[in-house]
């Protein structure tokens, strides 16, 4: 049998926006056209947050937040890309996500046999203008707090004035010409990666005209990127984001069509394995906030769509409720596909037996963002960790590649190392530097973080409105947290600053 995957994966994709998770306005028929050809997974959680930590998951299919924030791949990470290629399997990249080309995110797209990468996103240092943009007159939202990154964005919609120029449009332009080329091959996985529906939700009219009720009436600031932050706009604007949000799904939506044509047109559902996925969601007022990084890691954001069609099984129109993890858990589905098995290292699972009849492969997912909440759930209910009275220390990164973001480790973070120390299990070898670290996104602004530990009943508050107090069950998770962490080979300063004892 040949065996080729595609995966198609978005960033920020919320499931609550979509048709085949209950949504009934959003303009998103292929989305709908997705679920009845795959399985649909409705218990699908995030493990490490945001963007790169997710990546370096999939890449080596266990959580990284508890040893560390964003970075690059480390010298003793697995890749699931790289082993695929070593295993003469051709892998190849096609993304719009500018993250995987500044220093945080570095030697990703390098596991890949090859890649091509469009720019543009976001504030994506593209295009070259002197002169300041004209922005939006008036505008609100983010370019309060990050006018230079505010600007670029600006420079960069300058050079996309209609849709063939966006880079969405080039990256699933790249995808399909890459399956059309490869028509004849076998043994090949592409990689589909836009950074859409992230924000700021730049798109075009015609997605925009899909909602003319609101469109036709709206006549307040211009606002399509949000702050990190409790909402401080009005309910008129906040209605106004999520429209914004809603049209660039649309636009997403119309792109994931291009692939799904070209799935029937070469008949490429009897030997290509379909995913489509995302990283995380985004809160659009929800909880009285914006974003996705600082505040607790509600269902908006940690439960994500999922989607995963399997030409051995055929399975189509249905869904599954069992607990799934997409970052650890696609990376041995597709090593499984292909004949090849996990390493020791990787504690993600394969997805086959789910696929199958809905068999569970865990009981419990353990997710969160280094420093912040650790998370644990069920599925049914959701416990959120946090420190100890207030404080969140000790809290140390563990790092061969010390870099944030967007630049290395300042000189300061550097000088504070304790030096290299005794490695972790899954570092084969290595010591690693022992930096202090705050918690949060290193070099970015944000509120004080809300760590209060909550837990939720999912099934009789799926809002998660009321925190319930409940010793027996906290005392139940506190436990399977700690067997979960200790499965992760988790620093002995997390149990402590949890206040979750010692790791013995």
């Amino acid at each position: 049998m040949n065996m080729k995957a595609i995966m198609v994966m978005f960033d920020s994709l919320n499931r609550h926006m979509l048709p085949p998770y209950g949504c009934d306005w959003v303009h998103a028929p292929n989305f709908q056209r997705l679920a009845k050809q795959t399985v649909t997974f409705d218990t699908s959680y995030v493990c490490s947050m945001p963007c790169m930590p997710a990546r370096r998951d999939m890449h080596t299919c266990r959580p990284g937040f508890l040893h560390r924030s964003w970075g690059p791949l480390e010298p003793f990470d697995d890749s699931v890309p790289k082993m695929l290629k070593n295993a003469g399997i051709y892998t190849h990249l096609v993304t719009d996500h500018y993250h995987y080309f500044e220093e945080g995110g570095s030697n990703y797209h390098t596991k890949f046999n090859t890649w091509e990468f469009f720019r543009g996103q976001e504030g994506d240092p593209w295009m070259g203008q002197v002169k300041e943009p004209d922005l939006p007159d008036p505008i609100t939202g983010r370019h309060e707090d990050t006018y230079p990154f505010v600007q670029q964005d600006f420079r960069n919609r300058g050079g996309m004035p209609t849709e063939d120029l966006h880079m969405q449009t080039k990256t699933f332009e790249a995808g399909v010409d890459f399956i059309n080329r490869n028509e004849d091959a076998d043994n090949w996985f592409l990689q589909i990666e836009t950074f859409d529906p992230h924000e700021p939700y730049f798109s075009y009219k015609k997605y925009k005209d899909l909602y003319p009720e609101h469109y036709d009436s709206y006549k307040g600031p211009h606002f399509d990127w949000p702050h990190y932050n409790f909402v401080e706009n009005t309910r008129d604007e906040i209605n106004h984001l999520v429209h914004e949000n809603a049209a660039l799904i649309s636009m997403c939506d119309e792109k994931l069509g291009t692939v799904l044509d070209l799935m029937d047109k070469q008949n490429l559902w009897k030997d290509t394995m379909l995913i489509v996925c995302t990283d995380h969601g985004f809160l659009l007022g929800e909880h009285d906030r914006t974003g996705k990084c600082w505040c607790p890691f509600y269902e908006e954001i940690a439960r994500t769509p999922l989607f995963i069609w399997d030409p051995r099984q055929r399975l189509q129109d249905e869904r599954r409720q069992a607990l799934v993890q997409p970052a650890i858990d696609l990376g041995p589905t597709l090593l499984s596909y292909f004949g090849l098995s996990p390493t020791p290292d990787m504690l993600g699972k394969d997805l086959g037996p789910v696929l199958t009849n809905n068999t569970p492969v865990r009981d419990y997912a353990i997710f969160g963002m280094h420093g912040h909440h650790v998370n644990i759930t069920d599925g049914r209910y959701v416990y959120m960790r946090g420190p100890e009275e207030g404080k969140n220390q000790p809290l140390y990164e563990y790092t061969l590649m010390p870099n944030h973001m967007r630049d290395s480790f300042s000189v300061e973070e550097l000088q504070n190392s304790e030096g290299l120390v005794e490695p972790f299990p899954f570092h084969k070898g290595l010591r690693t530097q022992k930096i202090p670290a705050k918690g949060g996104l290193p070099g970015k602004e944000q509120p004080p973080m809300q760590l209060d530990t909550l837990l939720f009943d999912l099934e009789n508050d799926p809002k998660q409105l009321n925190p319930l107090q409940d010793s027996a069950l906290e005392d139940t998770f506190k436990k399977e947290m700690r067997n979960l962490m200790k499965a992760c080979a988790a620093p002995t300063e997390q149990f402590e600053r949890l206040g979750l004892g010692t790791l013995s």
